[in-house]
């Protein structure tokens, strides 16, 4: 089967500041735009970011975290996987804005079956983003 984009609506609180840090800082080109929404090209996914007025100027989105590998994992949260180059360049870009990473950029399960590049961060809206990487996308992804 072949691998399809996805289509992930997530709400933020303010739509330029939305622009300016998935566009501007991430580096994701701007599809079709309103007044209160934004397409981005995530890695050839469509993110749409939807103003949620009800979130203020200084709220978030609510998050829990759930322990994974001695590391506490906000739920919900998305990302893409990507392949190592791709995620090497991607967490040197972050790092330079990103000023609190929820889990900073490591290898997760070292040596064992599911090893993997990873990252966590929040936007300004408190949506939680997951980048990883395998060194064998097909081959890891899935296995057990």
């Amino acid at each position: 089967m072949q691998l399809t984009p996805f289509h992930l609506a997530i709400q933020v609180r303010d739509i330029d500041e939305a622009r300016e840090f998935y566009g501007n800082k991430m580096g994701l080109s701007e599809g079709r735009s309103a007044a209160d929404w934004i397409d981005f090209n995530l890695f050839g996914h469509q993110l749409v970011t939807h103003l949620n007025p009800q979130l203020g100027k200084n709220g978030k989105v609510a998050n829990i975290s759930n322990g994974v590998d001695g590391h506490g994992v906000p739920v919900p949260h998305f990302g893409v996987v990507l392949n190592f180059d791709d995620w090497e360049s991607l967490s040197k870009t972050v790092s330079a804005f990103v000023d609190s990473f929820i889990i900073e950029p490591y290898i997760r399960f070292k040596g064992e079956t599911g090893e993997q590049g990873t990252m966590f961060f929040s936007d300004p809206s408190g949506n939680a983003l997951e980048f990883k990487a395998f060194r064998n996308i097909e081959a890891e992804l899935f296995a057990k």
